[in-house]
């Protein structure tokens, strides 16, 4: 039990956190997913909804953390410890949703675009000379692949009748399960699905239309590229310290390592690092790199030119694209720090969801069986 609510209390810490660094995340000129012109990014109803969403979040992380105990204690199931949390998350996106209404009021009403000339800028040099995907950071989650399936093939032989049960980042040594190769390589299917997409994502991230300053062309297209080509090779970072999570929970799922707190605490140190320097690299870059230093030359920059109003094909704060005209599949989202959405008004955008859609009604009629874990 006492494990459970530590569990729980960490996930509503985790949110919460997560929740308050959302806005801060963001370029200055995109509160809470809204466009307003530089004269306007400490204008006072930016800053007083930034206040008011502060408190909302920590109030409500606060409320969460009090509410877990008793609802563990009155549910007694492995599934409460997510309620809490899970709840915790539509109530901060409430709030952040409330905010962005509160801001976009605010700008139509003062009409802050007024007498600005607006303009949009685009660098062709991206498709003339891409950036290069550093692709010798992907070797370690390759490598880390192949030792997983060297490992599991090898192993396999000499495996009893049943396997413990994966539990989250450890294994259950009293619920087993059949020994099968859909059982037994789960992981490794799991690091190979990670490996694959990897390349699939450098591929669409080069392609995605990139984010940039009209009021300076120049070095916003020279800090994208940095934080592009950053965000690829922390990508590939990522999915090495996954995979390595993922091969420690192999080991124990084919016995080889022996389970206990050291070791579970070992296997989340690989995602915890990745997290670590996921947050660096917001602090240091910054979405879109409009953290980065500008370069000699570039300070005195001015198109007289401010960024596009296109608050119109933007939904529920900044998550959601949407715009028949444009051509792009890919864009970069508004809120939070490095993230892209597809555009919902791409005819492929709906091929691909409803590919998706497919695969998961087939999933759940059975058709399509998951391997038992």
């Amino acid at each position: 039990m006492t494990m459970l609510l530590v569990a729980d209390l960490l996930l509503v810490a985790l949110v919460t956190a997560a929740a308050w660094a959302m806005p801060a995340l963001a370029r200055p000129s995109l509160p809470f997913g809204v466009r307003v012109p530089p004269g306007r990014v400490t204008d006072q109803a930016v800053t007083e909804q930034r206040r008011l969403y502060t408190r909302r979040v920590l109030g409500l992380g606060v409320l969460a953390a009090l509410v877990s105990p008793p609802l563990l204690m009155l549910g007694g199931s492995e599934r409460v410890p997510a309620l809490a949390p899970a709840v915790l998350v539509l109530a901060d996106a409430v709030a952040y949703h409330r905010a962005s209404r509160a801001v976009r009021t605010a700008k139509r009403r003062g009409n802050w675009y007024a007498g600005s000339r607006q303009g949009v800028t685009a660098d062709t040099t991206l498709r003339t000379d891409p950036v290069r995907v550093p692709w010798l950071w992907l070797a370690p989650a390759a490598l880390l692949l192949i030792a997983g399936t060297v490992t599991g093939i090898t192993r396999y032989g000499g495996l009893p009748a049943t396997l413990p049960t994966q539990r989250g980042m450890g294994v259950d040594l009293v619920h087993r399960v059949s020994t099968t190769p859909p059982a037994a390589f789960a992981p490794v299917l799991v690091q190979a699905v990670l490996t694959v997409l990897m390349p699939l994502l450098a591929a669409g991230l080069t392609r995605a239309r990139p984010e940039l300053d009209a009021a300076r062309p120049a070095g916003s297209a020279r800090r994208y590229r940095a934080y592009l080509k950053g965000v690829i090779r922390l990508a590939f970072a990522t999915a090495a310290c996954a995979n390595l999570s993922v091969f420690l929970i192999a080991l124990q799922i084919w016995e080889i390592l022996r389970p206990s707190v050291i070791v579970t605490v070992v296997t989340y140190l690989p995602l915890g690092a990745a997290l670590v320097a996921w947050i660096v690299f917001e602090l240091r870059v910054g979405q879109a790199g409009h953290r980065l230093p500008p370069e000699p030359g570039e300070e005195a920059e001015d198109s007289h030119l401010v960024q596009r109003d296109d608050d119109r094909h933007w939904h529920l704060g900044g998550f959601v694209y949407a715009n028949r005209a444009d051509p792009a599949l890919y864009v970069h989202q508004r809120a939070g720090g490095a993230s892209w959405t597809m555009n919902l008004g791409h005819p492929l955008t709906w091929a691909v969801l409803a590919a998706v859609l497919v695969v998961a009604l087939l999933t759940a009629a059975g058709t399509i069986p998951l391997p038992a874990r």
